[in-house]
């Protein structure tokens, strides 16, 4: 159709069926073709129609000042535009518009009740305003009063808070010089003052891009850089909020502007966003800015510069910080607190710089990118490594290690280097304590990757050993424990639990518990602690005493709430050795009979890992709060919750959920909420171990109180993935119990099971040959037949359902006769259709 009047009646037509939107499409087409200005007039304002219907008002302002532009006496574009300007907040605009309409149409009641409304909320927002400055200005004198009552001031500062995150109370403070009296609060150097009014600036940045530009350049980056660096964790943490809204704004991310808001015009934000990003990475290296200060902003660069989605091709600021900042995070990790020249840290600096680095390497786009990432590591790294400054050397091994914790593929190739390797090993040897602690630690992130294990195993070991028995730094001796474990696990042996060990692992254990439990040792070495028992609880007697240790076990939990993926993962590891919740492989009892036969070594079943001792050890845990601890671990940052511990945790929930007794106590302390991430992300293995954790607990408890609100309608995808015959008997029976529960509840559960495409699955189960499975199913679908879609399977043509369903009520099991007899009820009382068929069905059946 190419009739611009054609177009405007078709139009026409779609607006009167309230159909804006097509309408709009037809009025855009006939605009580009039309070239009479009456008729472009007239589409113009019939096209502001369809935004003001829309909702979107800046384009229906616009679209009406276009109409207006041609005839600036076309009334039905001035009331138009009147309107959206209304909407839009601009009333003294609106009011004018509105004036316009009355002049020409005097006697027209529309426009003069429209006048009228407009006049009384233009004097009600000028009493406001008038008020709200008042306050504003009172607030302040209360504040830089140094003689004011201190509940004043406390009061005052509160306000102050509350009313920056309110719009109008925003945009007024702005406008009435309330940044500079800001600053000045701030530079009054009093702790609750600067809180008040960073958390102030915080809510007046949310949602304004503009205002957040004009407030990030009156302060100024290098200020706010600076107030983030002082050590005061709560005046760090508040400011670190404050840039990232601002940055939210920049990116134009963050709390949504209210509806119908017209958009800030701000000029292109990138040369802000890499100004931050400069004064972020300069951070990272001034000794200047405390160790708070420097994770902020570690925490900023994770959170901002790797792309949210990899679908998003622009990864250009990852690509700058690599090329502007890779060396100064490289620096980072390669501190060593131990020295006196060290840069001020905290416990989980140097992890986080090992987090950073890997989100970058992930969010590298092709292998040219990560040659050059890779090329930069190299350099900086040989650069360091000096035969005449051992010191300087060290720098370098501990930048490896670093690199090892977070891309480990790219810490692997850094391992290849000339020296690299060697020089770790002969570090060992070294006199000097600071040599051998980094050194071992280094020795151990390297031995994760078995061709490094043994070149480590074949050099290494005696040097292990050796610092181990000799040394009486318990930092150094730990870590060689953790190292000697490790290698004789990546060797593929028991050698490096036993042989190390001269055959007692349960005094290495019980030596690592008492470093777990020291609190005079920093978090930093204990964590070591906690890897040694990952391995060690591989022995039955180990994990035995282990969780008859409480103190052990909590302190132990309490290391599991730090940001660090090592901690996690080991945790993880020693739980599920714990409640062995492994996989075994079983044992072909005719396989043995021709080992033994042979004389071949048969391995055989701890006594203490026999079911009676699992359970028990399931319980200890459970009254030592396991799930509180592993709730509180879901909840970590997805760079540090590897789906490898994700899958470990999912392992100790299901091992944890076997009792039905114990279900009440995982849903008291937030195991249900902590389960469904788990079975929504991660390996598959670990998805379906969790899956069926959920399904234990859906089976047998009260919907609203394990999964409250809408949080219950996110498990019945897990538990409908479980309706599949790669899934075992029990995964198939326990999930059908939990659809059987949640389909009992309401008509919207109902609906999701059908959205979930559940229904087939559930059919075929009802004719299986096991019969708890039949039962289960057939009780399932007794309570989806209210629904609707349910009956509909029944009611079509063409299809043998209600025979089946008639077929179970023939059962023997008298629980599948009633659930089938429930449901032939339910479908032949709501669908008439299904009454007639019922008498086919019969006399089919005689």
């Amino acid at each position: 159709m190419e009739d611009p009047i054609q177009l405007k009646e078709e139009g026409n037509k779609y607006f009167q069926a309230s159909d804006y939107e097509k309408a709009a499409q037809s009025y855009t087409q006939a605009i580009k073709l039309s070239k009479d200005k009456a008729l472009q007039a007239v589409l113009y304002r019939n096209r502001a129609a369809c935004f003001l219907k829309k909702e979107e008002y800046a384009k229906a302002a616009s679209d009406a000042s276009r109409a207006i532009d041609i005839n600036s006496s076309d009334i039905k574009a001035l009331y138009r535009r009147s309107q959206a300007l209304e909407k839009l907040g601009k009333l003294d605009q609106a009011f004018k518009d509105a004036q316009k309409c009355a002049t020409i149409e005097p006697r027209n009641k529309n426009f003069q009740e429209t006048l009228r409304r407009l006049g009384a909320d233009i004097q009600e927002k000028l009493r406001i305003q008038f008020s709200t400055d008042l306050r504003v200005q009172k607030m302040f004198e209360i504040l830089l009063d140094e003689n004011s009552e201190k509940e004043k001031r406390e009061k005052a500062a509160n306000n102050l808070i509350v009313l920056g995150r309110e719009e109008a109370g925003a945009e007024r403070i702005f406008q009435n010089n309330g940044v500079s009296l800001l600053l000045q609060l701030i530079e009054t150097k009093n702790a609750e003052l600067i809180l008040a009014a960073v958390r102030t600036l915080s809510g007046m940045c949310t949602g304004h891009k503009a205002r957040a530009t004009a407030i990030l350049h009156y302060l100024g980056i290098d200020n706010i850089c600076m107030w983030m660096s002082v050590d005061n964790e709560e005046i760090s943490l508040a400011v670190c909020n404050l840039l990232q809204t601002i940055t939210d704004c920049l990116l134009g991310q963050g709390k949504e502007e209210q509806h119908g808001k017209e958009e800030a015009l701000v000029l292109d934000t990138k040369k802000d966003l890499r100004m931050i990003t400069t004064r972020l990475l300069d951070m990272l290296v001034s000794k200047k800015v405390s160790g708070q200060g420097r994770d902020r902003a570690l925490n900023l660069l994770n959170k901002n510069i790797p792309r949210k989605d990899l679908k998003d091709h622009d990864n250009s600021r990852t690509i700058f910080v690599i090329d502007n900042g890779l060396k100064k995070i490289l620096k980072v990790v390669g501190q060593i607190p131990e020295m006196s020249d060290c840069l001020p840290l905290t416990e989980n600096t140097q992890l986080t710089a090992s987090v950073l680095l890997n989100k970058l390497y992930d969010d590298l786009r092709c292998d040219p990118e990560r040659d050059n990432y890779r090329v930069i590591c190299e350099e900086y790294i040989k650069s360091k490594i000096d035969p005449q400054n051992m010191d300087k050397t060290l720098h370098a091994i501990q930048m490896v290690s670093g690199v090892l914790q977070g891309p480990f593929d790219l810490g692997n190739k850094l391992l290849g280097m000339k020296g690299v390797m060697e020089m770790m090993v002969a570090l060992c040897g070294s006199e000097r304590e600071i040599d051998q602690l980094v050194a071992v630690e280094a020795l151990i992130h390297a031995s994760t990757k078995l061709s490094r294990a043994t070149f480590i195993i074949s050099n290494g070991v005696t040097l292990l050993k050796e610092i181990y028995k000799k040394t009486k730094n318990e930092k150094i001796k730990i870590r060689a424990l953790v190292g000697l474990c490790k290698l004789g696990s990546a060797g593929g042996t028991d050698y490096g639990l036993r042989q190390f060990a001269e055959g007692s692992t349960e005094k290495l254990a019980k030596q690592c518990r008492k470093w777990l439990c020291n609190t005079t040792i920093d978090a930093r070495t204990r964590k070591w602690a906690v890897e040694g028992l990952a391995y060690l609880t591989l022995d039955a007697d180990v994990k035995d005493d282990f969780v008859e240790d409480e103190q052990a076990l909590q302190a132990m939990f309490e290391l599991a709430k730090m940001s660090d993926k090592t901690i996690l993962y080991s945790v993880a590891s020693a739980l599920v050795n714990c409640s062995n919740s492994y996989d075994t492989k079983e044992l072909v009892p005719e396989l043995v009979q021709l080992a033994k036969f042979s004389k071949q070594h048969v391995p055989e079943e701890h006594p203490k890992d026999k079911k009676d001792f699992v359970v028990k050890r399931v319980k200890r845990l459970l009254k030592a709060g396991v799930v509180s601890a592993l709730a509180c671990m879901v909840k970590a940052d997805s760079a540090i919750l590897t789906d490898q511990s994700k899958e470990l945790i999912a392992r100790v929930f299901l091992a944890l959920c076997e009792d039905p007794k114990d279900r009440g106590t995982i849903i008291a302390q937030g195991g249900g909420k902590a389960l469904i991430p788990l079975a929504l992300e991660g390996t598959d293995v670990g998805k379906i171990k969790a899956s069926h954790a959920l399904a234990k607990i859906a089976a047998i408890s009260n919907p609203d109180i394990a999964f409250p609100g809408e949080r219950v309608y996110e498990v019945v995808r897990p538990l409908v993935s479980l309706l599949n015959t790669e899934r075992d008997g029990l995964q198939n029976y326990e999930a059908l119990l939990g659809l059987t529960n949640f389909s009992g509840r309401s008509d919207k559960l109902r609906m999701k099971i059908v959205k979930e495409k559940a229904l087939p699955d559930i059919e075929n189960y009802m004719f299986e040959n096991h019969d708890q499975l039949r039962q289960a199913a057939t009780e399932c679908m007794c309570n989806l037949v209210v629904n609707k879609e349910g009956q509909e399977r029944f009611v079509a043509d063409g299809n043998d359902r209600l025979k089946l369903v008639v077929l179970l009520c023939g059962e023997d099991d008298e629980k599948v006769q009633r659930a089938a007899a429930g449901a032939l009820a339910m479908l032949t009382a709501a669908q008439k259709k299904l009454c007639s068929k019922m008498t086919e069905v019969g006399h089919e059946n005689s």
